[in-house]
């Protein structure tokens, strides 16, 4: 899908096809829309080569008419049960009439800008337009990451009473997200520190402010990824032991009922049917009650005993 969209009278608007100036959102393109940006917009191939490549690293290209930046952005698949974060790229492609960026899904930093969100934005002037991309990345990178703060916490409260691996299971899916998330991150950042060098795209004066904030947060939100990660990795450690020491409680609560069934169990083995005339040299085998008192009176000091010993 193509989609062209302008600033005029200092609003974002969306307009009906191609005009100077314009920026031109294009997702999930099929073959005849990449052959359309080839052909009416001379691309170079190798850049939409680039754009389409799902597993293409964030880095930064000039070509004779045009720059390609390609930066990572966040993606949360919020249709599984587990709620992975992951990555993937976006392209940015910036001609000298226009502003291109090619994403092989729909994605909410597109949204963000498309709806307006950002005011001061204006396709005419594109160092800016990449550099509010940039920022509106990495604003969705740290809602991520403190989504995945509070994910957290709310799996170690029910991991300290669980014995399922389920809980766990979704502490490594956090994980392996904020390693998605750290890998992406320092990419953005290199591609990042290339534009401040203004060797690939052109930075005008009013632009070295917010490149310098879009650093910043972005160096937080890999800090924020270490972090979260390094607390992570610790507490799946811990809590893999918590797991098995409750099993060892259960384990343990259950041998020691097993024992004091099992003492009734022994003592009317041994008398069986041997009570009254048949009991022979047996003790207490004159009535039957008194082997039951006998075993229910073992069995309340068994009890007893295993329950100052905190067995219970």
């Amino acid at each position: 899908m193509i989609s062209f969209y302008k600033t005029m009278n200092n609003r974002l608007n969306q307009i009906d096809g191609f005009e100077p100036d314009c920026w031109i959102n294009v997702v999930s393109p099929a073959t005849e829309e990449i052959n359309t940006l080839r052909d009416d917009y001379n691309i170079d191939n190798e850049f939409l080569s680039a754009a389409m490549d799902e597993e293409e690293a964030s880095r930064i290209e000039n070509g004779d008419e045009e720059t390609l930046i390609i930066i990572d952005i966040p993606y949360w698949d919020n249709s599984t049960e587990n709620h992975i974060y992951s990555t993937f790229p976006m392209s940015i492609i910036v001609k000298k009439d226009c502003i291109i960026t090619v994403c092989l899904r729909d994605n909410i930093v597109i949204r963000d800008i498309a709806s307006g969100m950002i005011k001061t934005l204006n396709t005419k002037h594109k160092t800016q337009f990449v550099l509010y991309t940039l920022f509106r990345m990495v604003v969705r990178y740290l809602q991520y990451l403190r989504q995945i703060d509070k994910r957290t916490s709310m799996l170690e409260q029910q991991l300290r009473k669980s014995m399922r691996n389920k809980e766990l299971t979704q502490l490594m899916d956090l994980q392996k997200s904020l390693v998605y998330f750290q890998t992406s991150l320092k990419s953005n950042e290199s591609t990042l520190e290339k534009i401040r060098r203004g060797r690939a795209i052109k930075l005008y004066e009013e632009d070295h402010d917010l490149l310098e904030d879009v650093i910043i947060e972005i160096k937080q939100a890999l800090e924020m990824c270490n972090i979260y990660s390094s607390i992570l990795s610790g507490t799946m450690d811990a809590f893999a032991s918590v797991i098995s020491n409750n099993l060892n409680i259960v384990m343990k609560q259950l041998t020691s009922i097993t024992i004091i069934m099992a003492i009734p169990t022994m003592v009317f083995s041994f008398y069986g049917m041997n009570i009254g005339e048949n009991s022979g040299s047996l003790p207490f085998g004159v009535t039957i009650w008194i082997p039951l008192f006998f075993s229910i009176i073992v069995s309340v000091v068994a009890g007893i005993s295993f329950y100052k010993k905190d067995y219970f």
